[in-house]
């Protein structure tokens, strides 16, 4: 091998992220290792196979440390070890060894802003107001009336403080009153969360999603939060009928001190070559705030927001989502979601509108949709069967969000329960052991083995799509530009310096005719990519007319 492709082929797998599919899996709803009724990390590995046939370039692990679970992970109390529930250290190194072996890259969730409170640090911190931890944590005293410092309010509802008896103090907490938020301006918390970063990439990960990571800091005034409008109060990232809606978070976080703790973050990786960070962000102005995270090569490698997790589904939001994006991105390289472990399931939320929630073409073509944006792709497990969201019974619920506002907002359960991998075993082949959460009748029906035989299938679909998207270099890193088109079509090329596609998608469940007003004659269609497409463009007074079939895509080479 030549110096130069040597260079060549080592920078190529230093940003392998850039164009990559993330698959994210939640370990306690993958695959049952132990048959306990809860996933772990033995049962991802057993699995590696299947995820390797997916074609995905990497996993995003939610998180698996020692957690009381009260929120189910996201409230850690020990950074460097797993929960006995999930497994062991062995485990995971075992995990990352045979991934490695499948050329599948592995990214672990961070959860830096905050802790759970039974943290080694937060128990020494609340003693008292003298401790070598006494500043670890976000402490304030009472106004004179008793009452909590300022008008913060929690995500999971009711106010953003706690009164601690030992210190005669309020603590922070932006989630549950459980999940203590640490005190970033103190320069010793950020070193220490640093090194519980270093410690993970000393076993060989190879990135992390950062969650909530631009709540790290918060203002060191603790001025009130203004009153947000009604009319404003929508729901990005959370319920509009939840009080969080009623303020700008302008003080409770994203603070301008946080971009010199990404770059600290940015910097730790670059002693890691290859490592990369994507971050979680939910800000009044999440778009803005992504742009600024990922800016320029100091910063984070990747950001996604909650902006494609909203109930709106048209091409035109699509459209304005990404354009706002791109217009304030200059280098910045961002990563698209339809799908998480926080919000309802995608073919749900956005196929409702369309009478369309079991219909697999509308799985396949959001999955497309969201592969062809100029970015990198966070694909969250199940969406590659198109399942749908559960409807969880509330004595089953788990989620402490959903319990706090039942019956207005059922929680995340729904889009949590365990993966189906054989319809005709008990609880669909996740574990013979009963569940944490329930396996619902009509995910058996889309179970993998089921789809595995179906050449049709959802699955199968995802497969493919993942394969061919990899030999077109233009969706991978070419440049987007959106061509005006009816309200029901979304549709934009994709450019780089080896190719030129035209990419549409239909939004609905009717034929769509549209005409595209193209400067070439040369218009070779692509239809190996094996979707629900067109054959036939015709010609209309010097223009291309296009009749896409419901939920229809279309490729072409210009």
């Amino acid at each position: 091998m030549s110096l130069t492709t040597e260079w060549s082929f080592r920078m190529s797998e230093q940003m392998w992220w850039r164009g990559a599919v993330i698959y994210q899996i939640y370990p306690r709803s993958f695959y049952d290792a132990n048959q306990d009724g809860i996933g772990d990390l033995p049962g991802i590995i057993s699995k590696l196979d299947y995820i390797a046939s997916l074609g995905v370039d990497a996993i995003w692990i939610s998180p698996f440390f020692k957690s009381p679970m009260k929120d189910f992970g996201y409230d850690i109390s020990d950074y460097r070890d797993v929960d006995p529930i999930f497994g062991t250290l062995a485990d995971f190194d075992e995990l990352i060894a045979k991934a490695h072996e499948r050329n599948i890259k592995i990214m672990v969730d961070q959860v830096l802003s905050h802790t759970s409170d039974q943290h080694k640090w937060f128990l020494e911190s609340r003693e008292d107001q003298v401790n070598d931890k006494s500043d670890w944590y976000v402490w304030a005293d009472a106004k004179e009336d008793g009452t909590a410092p300022n008008n913060w309010l929690s995500i999971f509802g009711g106010t953003g403080w706690t009164w601690e008896p030992r210190r005669q103090q309020y603590y922070l907490h932006n989630f549950l009153s459980s999940q203590p938020d640490l005190n970033f301006h103190n320069p010793e918390v950020q070193k220490a969360v640093l090194d519980n970063v270093e410690f993970w990439l000393k076993r060989g990960v190879d990135g992390f999603r950062l969650d909530a990571i631009n709540f790290c800091f918060h203002d060191a005034q603790l001025r009130d939060n203004p009153a947000k409008p009604k009319a404003l109060r929508q729901s990005i990232g959370f319920d509009e009928k939840n009080p969080y809606a009623y303020q700008y978070h302008y003080y409770n976080n994203t603070q301008d001190e946080n971009l010199a703790f990404i770059e600290s973050i940015r910097s730790l990786l670059n002693q890691y070559p290859g490592t990369v960070a994507l971050g979680e962000i939910s800000s009044e102005d999440s778009l803005k705030t992504m742009a600024e995270y990922t800016q320029g090569d100091s910063r984070l490698h990747m950001g996604y927001s909650f902006d494609l997790l909203t109930e709106e589904f048209s091409a035109a939001y699509v459209k304005q989502v990404v354009q706002t994006l791109e217009e304030r991105v200059s280098d910045g390289w961002p990563c698209w979601s339809i799908s998480n472990h926080d919000v309802q399931r995608v073919v749900s939320r956005w196929g409702k509108s369309q009478n369309a929630e079991q219909n697999g073409d509308l799985a396949k073509m959001l999955f497309a949709m969201i592969s062809s944006l100029r970015g990198s792709v966070c694909s969250y497990q199940g969406e590659e069967l198109g399942l749908t969201e559960a409807d969880i019974a509330f004595e089953d619920i788990q989620d402490p969000y959903g319990i706090t506002f039942w019956p207005q907002f059922k929680g995340r359960d729904g889009c949590r329960t365990p993966h189906p991998w054989e319809h005709d075993q008990v609880n669909a082949g996740f574990s013979s052991a009963k569940p944490w959460l329930p396996v619902v009748t009509e995910h058996h029906e889309k179970s993998v083995n089921l789809q595995e035989n179906s050449s049709n299938s959802v699955l199968n679909s995802y497969r493919h799509f993942t394969q061919w998207r990899k030999q077109h270099s233009a969706l991978l890193y070419g440049d987007i530009s959106f061509i005006d088109t009816p309200e029901q079509i979304l549709a934009f090329t994709r450019t780089d310096e080896n190719e030129k596609l035209i990419v549409c998608f239909n939004f609905t469940n009717q034929a769509q005719t549209f005409s595209l007003n193209l400067a070439s004659d040369e218009l070779a269609i692509l239809t190996d990519h094996n979707l629900v497409s067109t054959q036939v463009v015709d010609e209309q007074a010097g223009e291309k007319v296009i009749t896409l079939p419901a939920f229809g895509c279309f490729y072409a080479s210009i």
